[in-house]
């Protein structure tokens, strides 16, 4: 794909819309994850202020990281001091929620017992947790702002996630071996394999896309996230919309970059039903 940060438009439909974007959609989208605690749930993980989790959903933090991600791109159409060193300090934040081992989920890290529900009894205990779902936009939002600035603060912070993922899920004995639970952390394994070149973030993508409707660990098959039969035996667009959407654009990736014809055929009867 061309990097977006050599497609500028100059035109008087999109260009203005852009602009816009960049100087009030994105600041006030900033505005309400500060308003509403998301920003404070990552502070509250680092240790750097005293209270309770807000919010009642482990998902909360992936607003922040797409925010990041869109200003990101706004950065790359017209630089903004501001706005950069506001990603500086939001970075710095997300950095402080990390744990030592790379693990990042604020939720569970400031233990919200109100989410248990969500995350179960720890780390990975339950398969729709959307911690991997969380990931996979830290992971969107570290590359766009790496290939936008050049810093690698926010990617050295996905980088370290995604080593501890690697070594917590996969084929080999002692790991899990489930698909993703909410997806998206397919294609954005594959945004980290393009900046790194490390073919392990390709492999682990293909292999939450090869578990994906296997139940190997025992759990109930379910349409609603795609996970009711292998890919490559899927031939119909069923369940969560938005899951659907993301799934199959990581396969479609998965599938052009290991020119795998059986996974690229699924996507094509999927997209055509």
């Amino acid at each position: 794909p061309v990097p977006f940060t050599v497609v500028h438009l100059n035109d008087q439909f999109w260009a203005p819309k852009i602009e816009i974007n960049r100087m009030v959609s994105i600041p006030s989208a900033f505005g309400k994850c500060e308003e509403t605690g998301r920003m404070d749930n990552f502070a509250l993980a680092g240790g750097l202020i005293k209270g309770e989790h807000k919010g009642d959903f482990p998902f909360d933090d992936t607003d922040v990281y797409k925010v990041l991600e869109g200003a990101s791109y706004a950065l790359a159409v017209k630089y903004d001091q501001k706005l950069d060193q506001y990603l500086d300090s939001l970075i710095g934040l997300i950095g402080a929620a990390q744990e030592d081992d790379g693990y990042i989920y604020t939720c569970l890290t400031n233990k919200c017992k109100r989410i248990e529900r969500w995350y179960g009894k720890g780390r990975w205990d339950r398969l729709n947790s959307h911690e991997l779902y969380n990931c996979g936009h830290l992971y969107e939002a570290a590359v766009a702002h790496f290939q936008a600035t050049g810093k690698r603060t926010l990617l050295d912070i996905a980088l370290k996630n995604a080593e501890l993922v690697n070594q917590v899920f996969g084929p080999a004995e002692g790991q899990n071996k489930v698909p993703s639970g909410h997806p998206i952390v397919e294609m954005a394994l594959v945004k980290l394999y393009r900046v790194t070149n490390n073919e392990k973030y390709l492999k682990l993508a293909r292999f939450f896309i090869d578990e994906t409707g296997k139940g190997t660990d025992g759990h109930k098959l379910s349409e609603y996230s795609q996970d009711h039969k292998p890919i490559v035996d899927q031939d119909e667009a069923v369940g969560h919309a938005v899951r659907l959407g993301y799934l199959y654009s990581g396969v479609t990736d998965v599938a052009s970059l290991m020119k795998d014809s059986a996974l690229m055929s699924a996507t094509k009867r999927v997209w055509e039903n």
